[in-house]
């Protein structure tokens, strides 16, 4: 017969090396609520500069290779 609930211990037969160290009120060195929300804007503004870069170095060398300016 199926189980209607599942075990609870989620670490099951990890051994103790791999298990996260618990303090009194859970887990340590999780990252809290506001540095992951912190990463999350970091990664957004990462990647919309890394794009403006990658578009403007495309049309620069567009320009250049097509011959239709002279940017220097």
């Amino acid at each position: 017969m199926a189980k209607l609930f599942s075990d609870p211990d989620l670490h099951g037969d990890a051994p103790a090396r791999v298990r996260p160290r618990l303090g009194e009120w859970g887990p340590t060195l999780v990252p809290s609520t506001r540095s992951k929300r912190r990463q999350r804007v970091v990664v957004s503004v990462v990647f919309v500069v890394a794009l403006a870069v990658l578009v403007t170095a495309w049309w620069v060398f567009y320009w250049m290779m097509t011959g239709k300016g002279a940017l220097l």
